[in-house]
């Protein structure tokens, strides 16, 4: 980013930053000072408020323990790991040192805990460790896996036990708690000499930290008592265009004291009561609680609660009613003063204050993802072909398609992120054992039985409902058999081998029907031959057209695959792999039990060249779409479009992050994040007259007040003076003519609390199949936009009204506490 000094005074020529905008602050009554007088250390801090101060697993965790990292068969190096007093975060040893943002991970964007050989290095270099002392820490996104090797196998269970305590209590955290966590993490970094008190410099260093830019002249005034001769030179906006403050008048408006005696002389500034040039004690508590208030909450609570300053039970009534909520009762109103007042008070007189309000809006109640949706909500009993499936291509990789690593951990993370088809590439590997890896590419090889391994211990552990093993059959009959065999043996009774309903085998069973069952998509014999009377592999006749002939050994490969095992055909039931050559009508009856592989390449073609004769072939049975082979770097295609005509098995490659792995996320964020979704009933009709390219008239307008954000992270924690400009935009994805983007303009040099107060509106053709994507971005003049965060879900899954986003990572971290807050209506014609 460009010096903040320089980027406060220029000006964007066509879209000028957001205007300040100034809130009246009301007064919060201050917390009970502690009993020593002082505030204690944020971190001792946290952990009590988690109840884990005593506990005997954590307090060993805070003195560290000397693990073996383990890589390889002999890179097995000691390091240090200890946890933070933050109770979030752990700090580790590196050979080199570097920033100190390398050399810490959070508990919040770990996956899994596993103890002993649970993990592909573990099981593969950590033979010289015993399992009781090893545990693997895997992380969401593509950071690499943690094998560790503890000195003893009670160190090691004290680290498991530990991890899993705090990672209950950090998920059980409320909205606010992870707020007032992180305040006190930062203000525990700012405090440079650890004295628990703040002085201007340290006060400067925390305000920076949180992603505002501050005028040393205005921070200064924070603490330092003043006289104040002339109202109008400290007025919140006189002192933002006077003295160039990065922050708008939205900030300083409520820092800085109010009310009868604003313009007297002689008033000092009050979060300063001991008039020493430092903040302490409950003078900090005071800074945090001023700057930490939602003025714009304030005034929608003060809208309906009267000159009492509290909502009763009808008056809450009322605003669940304004905010369209379904079963806006005064027993519901009831309800959630019970759950969210904090003051027991005011509860047993059915009243909420505005830190219970707050608490509501920050809940899952009061966020824009309809809570009812976070579990399985949707008829799990309709044929396979009614669902969108979350699949991934090349599964197998870890990086690009070219010289990537393979692993079995990468079925794992997939399964993790709710994947419900996964692919194998199976090619004849030494000693009769087949192997999967990217064929004649230089990407490394994996075993066969090592991933159906896998598949059998961690492809429930999400979801209940059924996996598909989507087979891209290279190998000869030998070991063809070879692999009928390992799905057997290790699957058991959870691979489907025969029809689940003898009287009508070639109806397609539902996910309900599949609980807890792998299906294999393979070629069925008697094989379809190509024109040349080649058995044509899984990746369908445009890979012929679009790849050339491969060398001596390429044709090694092909003439093993001339044949298929009768034991390996057997065991696709439901899923015979089978090529789409047509979609005209065909005289004899669908058959739901073929599987189309596509490319994205042939997909769009049907798209545009059939329109709904596809809808129709995927209303019957399963098509699934896979990128280019020309995609040597696993970059992804856009999978809307094929959701638009109906596509069940929309493959992308799950290690790459991106907008399209975030329309992916959210399109399977609910019905319990199970993988299935069902699709919308002009997509499962076998009479359906809908064509995505010519969807009708607009039938819905949605429109999107963008209020506010909170807490946006900082993109360079190393730059101090690194301060965000952000920006919103909302897009729409779905059929083309939906399809959208706009956004607000930027604000300057402020990512903790920016205010926009814009308004975006859309118009929706097919609103069934749209969804809504916020994204955050950091506004440069010079250079490409950089990310901050996003968050996806489907229009039907938005609710109405004042709303919360709760922010994402590139890889689909929660950068809590970091929201936006919106305002959102929905209208339809």
């Amino acid at each position: 980013m460009l010096c903040g000094r320089w980027r406060s005074s220029r000006r964007r020529p066509e879209e000028p930053p957001v205007s300040a905008q100034v809130a009246a602050p009301v007064a919060l009554p201050s917390p009970p000072a502690p009993p020593d007088g002082g505030t204690k250390r944020p971190g001792l801090r946290a952990l009590k408020k988690m109840g884990l101060t005593e506990d005997e697993d954590v307090r060993a965790m805070l003195r560290g323990s000397r693990f073996r990292k383990i890589r390889s068969r002999t890179w097995h190096k000691e390091r240090l790991y200890r946890l933070q007093e933050d109770g979030l975060s752990v700090w580790f040893q590196r050979r080199i040192p570097r920033a100190p943002s390398q050399h810490i991970f959070f508990l919040q964007h770990i996956e899994a805990v596993r103890e002993g050989h649970q993990s592909e290095g573990l099981r593969r270099f950590g033979g010289a460790f015993a399992p009781a002392r090893c545990l693997t820490i895997a992380f969401r996104g593509r950071r690499k896996n943690l094998d560790l090797a503890a000195p003893t196998a009670e160190e090691a269970q004290r680290w498991v036990r530990g991890l899993a305590k705090l990672r209950a209590r950090l998920d059980a955290m409320t909205q606010r708690e992870r707020l007032d966590h992180w305040i006190h993490t930062y203000l525990h970094r700012a405090d440079s000499d650890q004295d628990s008190k703040m002085s201007f410099k340290e006060i400067k260093s925390l305000l920076r930290m949180v992603n505002v830019d501050m005028n040393d002249m205005y921070a200064y005034r924070l603490f330092k008592p003043v006289t104040l001769k002339d109202r109008r030179a400290v007025a919140p906006e006189h002192l933002s265009r006077q003295l160039h403050v990065g922050c708008s008048t939205w900030i300083l408006s409520y820092l800085l004291p109010t009310g009868p005696e604003w313009g007297r002389g002689n008033v000092k500034m009050e979060c300063d009561h001991s008039n020493n040039e430092r903040l302490e004690g409950t003078e900090i508590e005071e800074f945090l609680r001023r700057l930490l208030k939602r003025p714009e909450l304030e005034e929608i609570f003060y809208k309906y609660s009267g000159e009492d300053h509290v909502l009763s039970a009808p008056e809450l009534r009322e605003f669940l009613e304004d905010q369209g909520e379904d079963g806006a009762t005064l027993a519901h109103a009831q309800h959630l003063i019970q759950t969210y007042e904090l003051n027991e008070t005011a509860k047993q007189h059915e009243l909420m204050t505005l830190d219970g309000f707050m608490m509501y809006l920050l809940s899952p109640n009061g966020a824009a993802l309809d809570p009812a949706h976070m579990c399985v909500f949707q008829d799990m009993d309709q044929p396979l072909a009614h669902y969108f499936i979350s699949s991934s291509h090349n599964t197998y990789l870890t990086d690009s398609q070219i010289g990537g690593p393979s692993s079995t951990e990468a079925y794992v993370r997939a399964f993790a992120q709710g994947c419900r088809c996964v692919e194998l590439d199976c090619w004849e590997g030494p000693g009769g054992e087949p192997v999967i890896y990217h064929g004649h590419t230089l990407t490394s090889k994996i075993l066969f039985r090592d991933v159906v391994q896998a598949v059998r211990d961690h492809a429930f552990t999400l979801s209940p409902y059924p996996v598909i093993l989507s087979l891209e059959n290279h190998c000869g009959l030998e070991q063809q058999a070879a692999m009928a065999r390992h799905l057997r043996t290790i699957l058991g009774d959870m691979l489907v081998t025969q029809a689940l309903d003898s009287q009508n085998p070639e109806e397609l069973p539902s996910p309900e029907q599949l609980k807890g069952r792998v299906l294999v998509k393979g070629k069925k014999l008697p094989a379809v031959r190509s024109e040349d009377g080649r058995i044509l592999s899984d990746r369908e006749e445009e890979e012929e057209e679009e790849e050339e002939e491969e060398e001596a050994e390429a044709a090694e490969q092909r003439r093993l695959a001339k044949q298929i095992s009768p034991e390996l055909s057997a065991l696709a039931v439901y899923c015979c792999a089978t090529r789409l050559r047509n979609l005209r009508p065909a005289p004899t009856l669908p058959q739901p039990c073929q599987v189309s592989s596509l490319s994205e390449r042939k997909a769009k073609k049907l798209i545009r060249e059939a329109g709904n004769s596809f809808v129709r072939h995927n209303a019957r049975q399963l098509t699934r779409v896979y990128p280019l082979g020309l995609r040597m770097n696993s970059a992804n295609y856009s999978p809307q479009e094929m959701w638009n005509s109906g596509c069940q098995l929309v493959a992308l490659n799950f290690q790459t992050p991106g907008y399209e792995m975030d329309l992916n996320a959210g399109r399977f964020l609910i019905n319990g994040q199970c993988g299935y979704v069902l699709k919308p009933a002009c997509l499962r009709q076998p009479d359906t007259t809908f064509d995505p390219e010519c969807p009708g008239p607009p039938r819905t307008t949605l429109t999107i007040q963008v209020l506010t954000a909170q807490q946006l992270p900082k993109l360079n924690a190393e730059k101090p003076n690194s301060i965000v400009d952000p920006l919103v935009r909302v897009e729409i994805h779905g059929v083309p003519a939906d399809c959208a983007r706009k956004e607000t303009n930027y604000v300057l040099n402020n990512g903790f609390n920016p205010r926009w107060g814009q308004t975006l509106q859309f118009q929706l053709r097919a609103p069934e199949l749209v969804l809504v994507r916020f994204v955050v971005e950091d506004y440069d003049t010079t250079s490409p936009n950089d990310f901050v965060g996003q968050f996806t879900l489907p229009l039907n899954s938005l609710k109405q009204g004042y709303r919360h986003i709760h922010l994402l990572s590139k890889d689909g971290a929660s950068l809590s506490p970091a929201t936006l807050f919106v305002h959102i209506r929905i209208q339809c014609s």
